[in-house]
């Protein structure tokens, strides 16, 4: 098809149009087109299809439609050249969590039934036997609750005294007026000014510390130190009070705080594998028991979500819920 002026005027002489020369290619295209229209060209004669869409549409020129037919013969040539895909490789499917831990944690799972819960008594006795490392592992009891910890109601904090104990020697420094009833108490620190010494060196030498109200101005300017560690004293765990002789012998005796983490799960050691069943099964019954009575009343639905018993380095065993007193 003809694009230039020139070219136009000499198709337009050929169909016998009488054209000016000074006429705008526009009206010279339109004249051409309207003869075309009155007089039906021949097959020889027609244009090709795709040049007769185009110069309906208008939108897209001759050399457009060339340079698109070029690029789409380029692709086409490089899809011939490239060489067939190779084969694919076969990748195993990733081992599982259990394949991926060491022998002996995978020997000490076997012992755990999948898809089974157990007894308080049944966990205590399988919890003993699926400790596979040389010392004597702390056993644990991590309780997963139905709450949200940034409601304040929700926050679920306590203490309880342990049957059995803990099984670990703690270190109680004590701050009061009367350090000799302390250390007769028990207590491993009960000098006041040596105490605030080594804190103000940031020297912490104690697992639990115990402070009469009186006291506790004392200790604010080290709550940076104390509060992270959860060693600051509290009124709700006991070490806040003004009878120190019988806090140095609840914490002698196993008294352990607990409380919800963000993600409402509550992680704690209550016991050695060196106890015997009976023990384990008294420390977790007193812990699920405080666990359950400080249930929140906004908590409409399921409070204890899932509970587990394991050992350091151990595999963790299912509770069956029902079966908590």
């Amino acid at each position: 098809m003809a694009t230039t002026k020139a070219e136009l005027l000499k198709e337009a002489k050929a169909l016998g149009i009488e054209v000016d020369a000074k006429s705008k290619i526009s009206e010279i295209r339109a004249l051409i087109e309207a003869k075309n229209t009155d007089e039906p060209q021949t097959d020889e004669q027609a244009p090709p299809e795709t040049e007769k869409a185009t110069a309906k549409a208008g939108k897209r020129s001759t050399k457009a439609l060339a340079e698109a037919a070029e690029k789409q013969a380029k692709e086409e040539r490089k899809s011939e050249e490239q060489p067939e895909g190779k084969p694919k490789v076969h990748v195993p499917p990733a081992r599982s969590r259990l394949e991926r831990r060491g022998k002996h944690f995978r020997k000490s799972a076997e012992q755990i039934e999948a898809g089974k819960t157990y007894t308080l008594e049944q966990a205590a006795a399988l919890a003993k036997k699926t400790s596979h490392v040389k010392f004597d592992a702390t056993v644990e009891l991590h309780v997963n609750l139905g709450v949200d910890p940034k409601h304040a109601d929700q926050n679920i904090r306590d203490n309880v005294a342990l049957p059995a104990g803990t099984g670990k020697k703690v270190r109680i420094a004590v701050l009061s007026d009367d350090p000799a009833a302390a250390k007769a108490a028990g207590a491993d620190l009960c000098d006041n000014d040596a105490l605030l010494a080594a804190l103000e060196k940031g020297s912490i030498g104690f697992d639990i510390l115990i402070s009469t109200p009186a006291h506790m101005s004392k200790l604010g300017k080290y709550a940076r130190i104390l509060g992270p560690r959860g060693l600051m004293p509290n009124p709700k765990s006991g070490t806040v009070t003004s009878d120190i002789t019988k806090a140095i012998k609840e914490a002698k005796a196993g008294r352990v705080e607990y409380r919800v983490d963000s993600t409402g799960i509550v992680h704690l050691g209550l016991g050695k594998v060196s106890f015997t069943e009976a023990q384990l099964t008294e420390n977790l019954q007193a812990v699920l028991s405080s666990i359950k009575a400080n249930k929140p009343q906004s908590v409409k639905g399921n409070y204890l979500n899932a509970v587990y018993v394991s050992t350091s380095m151990g595999p963790s065993i299912p509770i069956d819920i029902s079966t908590i007193g």
